[in-house]
C-alpha cells in the first residue's frame, strides 16, 4: 500500500488523474471503477478538463460503478447513476452505455446482483477502481461487519452512514434510503489497481485504521491491505492520524520519476 500525503483537493486531483491517463494512454480500452460521492470528484474534474482539452479520453474505455441505493425512482437526482453522470460521463468522451450500475430498481435483487457481476467480469474485470472511505471506515457500501469475501448484494445502511449522506437530501435523515446494491470487499479486490480518496479531518480515523490498524470486519477498509497495488491520496487533516506520516512523506519524496503510481 502506497500512502502519498498531497497538500490538497486540487493536487490529489491532479495525481490521481495522471494515473487513469496514464493507464488510458496504454489500454484505450480500459475498465475503470467510479465511486460516487465527494472524494473522488476533484480526480473526475481534472480528467473532465484533460479530455476537453484533447489530452485524454474515454471513447474505447468502460466504467462500472460501486453501488447505488435501492428504490429511489428512476429520475432521482441522488440516485448513484444520475450523479456520476452529471459529475463526471457527460462531461467527457465515453461511449454511449459504456458506464454500467447495479440496478437499485430491480424486481429480482439477488439476480440483478449476480448479473451485475457477471458484467464485470465478462468485461475481464475492473483494470482501474477509484475508491473513497466512509467515517466509519465502510468502502463502497460495505458497512461495518461486512464479510471480507463478499460479492454484490442489497444492504441496510448504517444509521452513520444515513446521516453523513444526509447533506444530499437536503439534511433529512428519514430521506436517504436504508438499503443500497453495493459490490461486495472480494469484488473490488478484484480490481488490478485501487486508488482510495480520503481528505479531511474528519477521515483521519478510519485512514488510520485503513493503513495501520489490523485487518477487520469492523474496519471494512482494511482489507485493502491485502491487496497487491493499493495507493491511498490524502490531504494532510485526513492524515493526522497516522503514525508512520514521516516516513510516508520521505518515501513519496525520494520515489523514482518513472515509477508513476
Amino acid at each position: 500500500m502506497e500512502v502519498i500525503i498531497l497538500q490538497d483537493a486540487a493536487e490529489i486531483g491532479a495525481v490521481g488523474a495522471d494515473a487513469v491517463a496514464a493507464l488510458l494512454d496504454r489500454k484505450p480500452e480500459a475498465v475503470l471503477g467510479l465511486a460516487t460521492g465527494s472524494s473522488p470528484l476533484a480526480i473526475y474534474d481534472e480528467l473532465a478538463r484533460r479530455c476537453d482539452s484533447g489530452t485524454v479520453s474515454f471513447r474505447g474505455a468502460r466504467g462500472f460503478t460501486l453501488d447505488e441505493y435501492v428504490g429511489l425512482p428512476a429520475e432521482h437526482p441522488q440516485r448513484y447513476r444520475n450523479v456520476i453522470d452529471e459529475v463526471f460521463v457527460c462531461k467527457v468522451d465515453f461511449a454511449p452505455g459504456a458506464v454500467q450500475g447495479p440496478d437499485g430498481l430491480a424486481a429480482d435483487i439477488p439476480a440483478a446482483c449476480a448479473e451485475y457481476e457477471a458484467a464485470i467480469r465478462d468485461a475481464g474485470g475492473v483494470d482501474l477502481q477509484i475508491l473513497g472511505i466512509g467515517t466509519d471506515g465502510h468502502i463502497a457500501f460495505n458497512e461495518p461487519g461486512s464479510s471480507l469475501g463478499s460479492r454484490t448484494r442489497i444492504k441496510t445502511l448504517t444509521r452513520q452512514t444515513r446521516v453523513d449522506n444526509a447533506r444530499f437530501f437536503g439534511g433529512d435523515v428519514d430521506a436517504v434510503p436504508t438499503h443500497c446494491l453495493t459490490q461486495g470487499l472480494a469484488t473490488i479486490l478484484e480490481a488490478s489497481h485501487l486508488i482510495l480518496v480520503a481528505t479531511g479531518r474528519q477521515k483521519a480515523e478510519a485512514v488510520h485504521q485503513l493503513v495501520e490498524g489490523p485487518v477487520s470486519a469492523m474496519w471494512p477498509a482494511t482489507i485493502l491491505q491485502l491487496h497487491p497495488h493499493v495507493t491511498v491520496l490524502l490531504d494532510g487533516a485526513a492524515a493526522q492520524r497516522l503514525q508512520l506520516v514521516d516516513y510516508y512523506r520521505e518515501t513519496y519524496r525520494s520515489k523514482p520519476e518513472w515509477q508513476g503510481i
